[in-house]
């Protein structure tokens, strides 16, 4: 994935974001429709007594992070989007027990609504996959 767009105003929206900072989410790269993230997979986010996996709720913030950052993409000026979650859809396949990638693509960002598509990968299998529905607020 190739960087086409300035993510320094994204970088600094994850920096800013308390939550999305404690996580240790980076933006790995950016481009029209497409973001890929990562979160290392520290102890802190890990279930107790469940032999290191992460929690799944980790998984789903990503899911709707990416999305989220995907669509910003599609506006004029991604950093200061603004866009609510409407439906979160994750299916759970297996265990996350390391460092956690997210990659999401958006298949329809229209005026009101855009829908993408993602998976999260941890030690180089798919863990997890979401599709997700975000109201889009564009300027008129």
């Amino acid at each position: 994935m190739t960087s086409e767009l300035d993510t320094d105003g994204l970088q600094s929206f994850i920096t800013e974001h308390g939550y999305l900072s404690w996580l240790g989410v980076e933006l790995d790269a950016v481009e029209r429709g497409r973001v890929r993230m990562s979160v290392p997979g520290s102890e802190d986010l890990r279930n107790p007594g469940s032999g290191g996996s992460i929690h799944g709720g980790i998984a789903a913030t990503l899911i709707d992070t990416a999305s989220g950052f995907a669509l910003r993409t599609t506006f004029e000026d991604p950093a200061n989007a603004r866009l609510a979650t409407t439906d979160l859809d994750v299916s759970y396949l297996r265990p996350a027990t390391g460092d956690l990638v997210v990659e999401a693509e958006v298949l329809r960002a229209g005026g009101r609504t855009g829908v993408t598509d993602v998976a999260v990968e941890s030690d180089t299998e798919t863990v997890a996959v979401g599709r997700i529905t975000y109201r889009l607020f564009r300027e008129s």
